[in-house]
């Protein structure tokens, strides 16, 4: 996830700036949906887009992320990994593996 280095650089960018007024938790989060939508525009009409504007369009998304979890005093590490164990115990292996149905749809 997120290293510390990381973090600190976004914040250093957005405070040379003075861009954190902007930055409410509304704004973010349209912000990440936006960015997210230049994302998935480069897919529209193929399976494959251009490594390069995928990882430019990515890095604007995680951006926002972090800015969003940085914003609301969140650990971008810690909330993957508490959603992550929540999901587990949906999706336990023995019923999901190799399945694409939701978790209330899996077999007893």
């Amino acid at each position: 996830m997120p290293s510390t280095a990381v973090l600190e650089a976004l914040a250093a960018f957005v405070e040379e700036r003075d861009w954190a007024q902007f930055h409410s938790g509304a704004n973010l989060a349209k912000s990440v949906v936006i960015e997210s939508g230049e994302l998935l525009e480069l897919f529209q009409w193929t399976d494959e887009a251009p490594r390069d504007d995928v990882a430019a369009e990515l890095a604007d998304v995680l951006s926002y992320c972090y800015l969003l979890a940085m914003k609301l005093d969140l650990d971008p590490d810690k909330i993957v990994l508490d959603k992550l164990e929540e999901t587990r115990v949906k999706y336990p292996v023995e019923k999901a593996r190799g399945r694409s149905e939701k978790y209330d749809q899996l077999p007893d």
